[in-house]
């Protein structure tokens, strides 16, 4: 998917979208939506009914927000796609990431992208899923929460309900409702059952 967000978001902009404007060549804009005088928006992007893109946004291109999302102060977003809801409110980045619906991070929290030996990216579960992509950021499930001042290393997928504390560094494959205290220490939501783990595994 990654690859493919430009290509995509560029397409969405020249067919047009019912409700949409094109604000500026290659920006397309929803209904109700809310932008800074001093957020900066690069083409292509595509920005869904009702979202809030506010003080000192920078959307780099290559983005695609569903609806009612919030764009934070100082933000920063480039080759991604934000569902529904998702909120990356203050000093986010969010680089060649997917952000699920009503995900939400917390002041600070990052997507890192890039290796610093600038390898490929691999996501590493259960099993290793070579991506063949210098740049991967994270895959955040619907409702996944990331506490303030935390790090996401390349190729991190948060599963759906998921929490992270704050200052946390994570990589890997975190599983659904689960909550992560630490780099080492992983738990199950107390109100977690076997209907949800299942659904999970879907």
């Amino acid at each position: 998917m990654l690859p493919e967000i430009k290509e995509l978001a560029k397409k969405l902009v020249s067919e047009g979208i019912d409700g949409f404007t094109e604000i500026k060549p290659g920006v397309l804009v929803g209904k109700s939506v809310k932008i800074h005088e001093s957020a900066v928006i690069e083409p292509p992007a595509v920005i869904g009914h009702g979202c809030e893109v506010r003080v000192g946004a920078y959307i780099r291109g290559n983005v695609i927000t569903g609806e009612n999302c919030v764009i934070g102060n100082s933000s920063e977003l480039k080759n991604c796609i934000l569902l529904s809801r998702v909120q990356v409110p203050h000093y986010n980045y969010v680089g060649d990431s997917v952000l699920g619906n009503r995900a939400h991070m917390g002041a600070g929290a990052i997507c890192s992208n890039l290796k610093s030996d600038k390898s490929n990216v691999a996501v590493k579960g259960d099993e290793i899923y070579e991506t063949g992509l210098r740049k991967f950021g994270a895959i955040l499930g619907d409702g996944a929460d990331i506490g303030c001042g935390s790090v996401l290393n390349p190729g991190t997928v948060i599963g759906r309900e998921s929490s992270v504390y704050p200052l946390t560094s994570v990589r890997g494959v975190i599983p659904c409702r689960c909550i992560v205290k630490s780099s080492s220490e992983i738990v199950v939501r107390r109100n977690s059952d076997k209907e949800g783990n299942r659904q999970c595994a879907e």
